[in-house]
């Protein structure tokens, strides 16, 4: 699950070894990171109802990766979801943007733990932890029920 998810279910897939770059990964790992981002995302379309996917990774600093560990964005879409932002594109913008910076938000999460006071002024606020763990074991559950 995201912190900050840029629209309902959007989700990461990360593999178990934490590697920066998606070259240092081998070739099995390649293999398992894929095949599981595909199964996630079916699961997701289904769950969230959405009728397409964003798969995205960001690969190294230049291309915009904010934390040093290789994931992908699984990112259900519906027609028409971003039309408010100037069309379907608009996502593009959002994972370059302070949106997509996963490590300025784990940052920010840092800073709530340690109880200093956090002002977040965007549209999306962080979800609790109670809320990041609930729709990760409904996912979960998804994930265990489904065979495909």
């Amino acid at each position: 699950v995201n912190l900050k998810p840029l629209l309902p279910g959007h989700v990461l897939v990360s593999p178990r070894r934490v590697t920066p770059r998606l070259s240092d990964l081998t070739q099995t790992e390649v293999t398992d990171l894929f095949l599981t981002v595909q199964r996630v995302g079916r699961m997701v379309e289904r769950v969230f109802n959405s009728t397409s996917l964003n798969i995205a990774m960001q690969d190294g600093a230049a291309a915009g990766q904010s934390v040093p560990h290789v994931h992908t964005h699984i990112i259900p879409r519906k027609q028409s979801d971003l039309e408010h932002k100037g069309g379907s594109d608009a996502i593009y913008g959002m994972l370059e943007g302070e949106d997509g910076d996963i490590g300025h938000h784990l940052h920010e999460r840092a800073r709530e733990r340690s109880k200093f006071p956090i002002v977040d002024n965007d549209e999306r606020t962080p979800r609790t932890e109670q809320e990041m763990s609930a729709e990760a074991e409904m996912l979960a559950r998804e994930m265990a029920s489904s065979h495909s």
